[in-house]
């Protein structure tokens, strides 16, 4: 059962949910100095329109005009309910997921891919760079440059370059030229491939080679594909969506949000909407986040001032992580791997009770053909509930 709403019914403002958290978020700090960054710090590698939406705690921002006619290309997005599934479980819940995966890079990622080219187009930048691991957000943000004729250069992690090559010709077909991480073009590759020669790269590396060419570069601006406030605000248009295709299907507000998560944009798309109202436990769906075992920043990390990228080139950021050391092992999924959480998502699991879920990549992926699924959670929930996966 698919619920899909109309083009015109795309969301035309963006929701912030930073005044809505119970705790402000601690800002960024400096690099190098002791004390704040400020919006100075950040022109350097970002557009200014996207620095005010990452320190801004306006409750609605708007989505501008071109962005939306781009976005508009593909979304709204199919809400699907997932009935099979249900059967298979033996469950009472009513199972709903929002499809991401028709947008033509095959991701949730060009949702704020489109716009972070935009603003980066409106100040007339030439090129951005970006780092990706699986290639997910590599594949969005190649698109993006396209639309907007903008430069594209995309440090992939050597793992994932070796293992997804269909990826890789899928961003050069979009015109990005693609460089395996660790490289040899920038000194945070080289100093990684010094450290370790047999690396099989990570987004930390990644992120300090894709910052140290914008850094380089006045007509190259950087993007990044999770993590930072304006990209999870970005996101909210999945979760906006949702909410209207909800009552499409007669249903109220969801018992359960769960998503996947890595650096925090996918699953916070979906579930901040939904916290219009507040956060507090009692009047909001109980929050659920998925994150890989091999990568347990949540469940894991600490909760600290901790560098976005591996050769701290970028502002520090309050927020869980495992250290932006970690090389996580290599792995075909490829993706869910950095090292650090979203601080809004940091925030919602230190203060509003978000619980962290962390699973195998294999039992999800290699369950045999005609096998049951597991029932024994399905049957502890009660008769009517709705589960947003």
């Amino acid at each position: 059962m698919r619920y899909v709403l109309k083009p015109e019914d795309i969301p035309t403002a963006w929701f912030n949910v930073a005044s809505r958290l119970p705790m402000p978020l601690p800002p960024p700090q400096h690099p190098v100095l002791d004390r704040e960054a400020d919006r100075d710090d950040l022109r350097a590698i970002f557009p200014a329109a996207l620095i005010e939406q990452e320190m801004s705690a306006q409750p609605w921002i708007d989505v501008p005009g071109e962005v939306l006619d781009i976005l508009r290309l593909w979304r709204p997005t199919p809400l699907v309910r997932a009935m099979r599934l249900e059967r298979a479980l033996e469950t009472p819940a009513r199972i709903y997921f929002k499809d991401e995966s028709v947008s033509p890079a095959g991701s949730h990622k060009a949702n704020t891919a489109v716009a972070q080219a935009y603003y980066s187009k409106a100040e007339g930048i030439c090129r951005i760079t970006t780092e990706t691991g699986a290639g997910q957000w590599g594949s969005a943000l190649s698109m993006a440059c396209q639309f907007f004729d903008l430069n594209c250069r995309v440090f992939m992690v050597d793992a994932s370059h070796r293992q997804k090559p269909y990826r890789r010709v899928l961003m050069e077909t979009w015109g990005a030229e693609v460089i395996a991480s660790p490289s040899s073009t920038t000194e945070a590759g080289r100093s990684a491939r010094q450290r370790d020669p047999d690396t099989p790269g990570s987004l930390g590396i990644a992120i300090s080679e894709a910052v140290e060419e914008a850094l380089g570069d006045p007509d190259t601006h950087y993007a990044l594909g999770s993590v930072l406030n304006h990209v999870l605000l970005h996101q909210t248009v999945i979760g906006l969506e949702a909410q209207d295709q909800l009552r499409l299907a007669g249903e109220g507000s969801p018992d359960v949000i769960v998503g996947s998560c890595g650096g925090g944009s996918n699953f916070a798309g979906l579930a901040l909407p939904f916290l219009q109202s507040g956060v507090t436990e009692g009047g909001r769906p109980r929050l659920v986040a998925v994150e890989p075992r091999s990568c347990p920043t949540l469940t894991k990390g600490q909760l600290r001032y901790e560098y976005g990228d591996t050769a701290g080139l970028t502002p520090r950021l309050w927020m869980y992580s495992i250290g932006r050391d970690f090389v996580p092992p290599v792995q075909h999924a490829g993706g869910l791997r950095y090292h650090g959480a979203a601080p809004i998502v940091s925030n919602l699991c230190n203060t509003a009770g978000l619980k962290p879920s962390p699973t195998h990549n294999d039992p999800c992926s290699r369950r045999p053909c005609g096998s049951r699924a597991p029932r024994a959670w399905s049957r502890r929930r009660r008769p009517g509930m709705r589960f947003e996966a």
